[in-house]
């Protein structure tokens, strides 16, 4: 099962602000409709950046899901059309390993950088990305290291999904 979770508020102090009414305010990402690949990544507050310039940005989510899967983080199309606005590394590739590491707990973040000619605002509650889940596959290979994301490798007859 795939699941977007808040980081804890420790993380979220550590990384963003103490502040228990905006930790307790912004949203989990969803999706827009029912056809929509894409869940919706909201701002926790309002953030400008100048032209020329880049921007990371917290999310305050961790994803969970099943180890053959991947979360892609991009931005809105209409970022890079209306404002010519995108992600520093264009795609986020977010390993299903990356849940609850003990660095960050698998805090998200978006790296913004604003190549248009005017400042781009967002405010707070608005949406400036998304996440994709993509199935994957591998070669067979051996790997360095054996970790295993939160579902581990399913026995046999058995559901990644479960």
């Amino acid at each position: 099962m795939r699941k977007f979770e808040k980081i804890s508020f420790e993380q979220f102090k550590k990384d963003i602000k103490d502040d228990k009414v905006l930790y307790e305010s912004y949203n989990l990402p969803k999706r827009k409709t029912k056809s929509s690949a894409g869940y919706d990544f909201f701002a926790i507050s309002d953030f400008e950046i100048e032209p020329g310039r880049i921007k990371k940005i917290p999310t305050g989510i961790k994803a969970k899901y099943p180890f053959d899967e991947v979360l892609l983080l991009v931005v809105r199309s209409s970022m890079g059309f209306k404002y010519n606005v995108r992600m520093c590394n264009q795609v986020g590739v977010i390993d299903s390993d990356f849940y609850n590491n003990e660095e960050n707990e698998g805090h998200m973040w978006f790296a913004l950088q604003n190549e248009g000619d005017n400042t781009f605002k967002v405010k707070s509650g608005e949406s400036f990305g998304q996440g994709i889940f993509i199935k994957y596959y591998t070669c067979g290979e051996e790997v360095e290291d054996e970790r295993k994301s939160w579902t581990g490798k399913p026995k046999e007859g058995e559901s990644i999904n479960e």
